[in-house]
């Protein structure tokens, strides 16, 4: 299996959002944001599949070895080499890569969170960053790159909240809460709740809060989006158009996320993706 192939199957199995979304990109600059979604997924699968923090360290470091090798010109992984073959200046790219592994490292230092601002943190690592190396990636001028990050980041982050929202529940059974706890408190809902799969009206209010908000932060995001960009960035755009969809069907369906990851249809999300500008 050729790199190409690897990240592929790594990044967006067909049928999955990130599959539709990277259709939308030019052909261009396709094998480049497959590669960085790729790249996301092993460090996700890495702090997030790993019963042992001991063995994610473990992993994580190899991985900060393996970027320092990519920065030098001595990849070894497929991703890796992915990204030497299609980033135009790798070590430009490193302090970003860094920083997407570092905000993944957050996950095994800790389960909770005491408020918004400390979440935030967090999210600004994996979703923000992430987000601004997209949006480098598939900018079609040196000189928008530079720009990419100020629009970029605060849409990289919308996308991270509302995939909380969606895996509230999945996350909740492996012992991690990103509601931070405050709020928790401020609606009456416990752990114990999330983790019991407990319906209450009390819930339904605090999944309406936290809905909100993250339906509010891409459309925000979404607006701040430059016009001239939108053509070139419609990976990303796709990818909020289809967090949007599924933020209205997880509402229509009462907020029902602790026992079930609510999801869109292959065709809806076709659909979706396409119609995303």
């Amino acid at each position: 299996m050729n790199f190409d192939d690897y990240c592929q199957q790594k990044a967006a199995p067909p049928g999955s959002g990130t599959y539709y979304a990277l259709r939308q990109a030019s052909a261009k600059s396709r094998p480049l944001l497959t590669a960085l979604f790729a790249l996301r997924r092993e460090f996700e699968e890495t702090v997030k599949e790993t019963s042992d923090p001991t063995i994610g360290r473990t992993k994580l470091a190899w991985w900060q070895n393996e970027l320092a090798a990519l920065a030098s010109g001595s990849p070894s992984h497929p991703v890796s080499k992915a990204l030497a073959a299609y980033l135009p200046d790798v070590k430009a790219a490193y302090p970003a890569l860094q920083n997407l592994l570092a905000g993944f490292e957050m996950d095994l230092d800790q389960a909770r969170y005491l408020d918004y601002p400390n979440l935030r943190r967090y999210v600004q690592g994996v979703g923000g960053t992430f987000a601004a190396l997209v949006a480098r990636a598939a900018t079609r001028r040196a000189a928008d790159s530079e720009q990419a990050s100020s629009w970029s980041t605060p849409l990289g982050d919308a996308l991270l909240l509302a995939q909380l929202v969606v895996e509230t529940g999945n996350d909740a059974r492996h012992g991690r809460i990103y509601i931070p706890i405050d709020e928790m408190q401020r609606f009456n809902v416990t752990a114990a709740d999330l983790i019991n799969r407990k319906y209450t009206d009390a819930f339904t209010d605090l999944m309406r809060f936290e809905t909100t908000r993250a339906r509010e932060a891409l459309h925000a995001a979404l607006a701040a989006v430059p016009a001239a960009e939108r053509r070139a960035q419609r990976t990303l755009l796709a990818l909020a158009a289809l967090a949007l969809a599924l933020l209205d069907e997880i509402e229509r369906d009462g907020y029902h996320v602790l026992h079930q990851r609510i999801a869109l249809t292959p065709v809806r999300k076709l659909w979706i993706a396409w119609r995303a500008k």
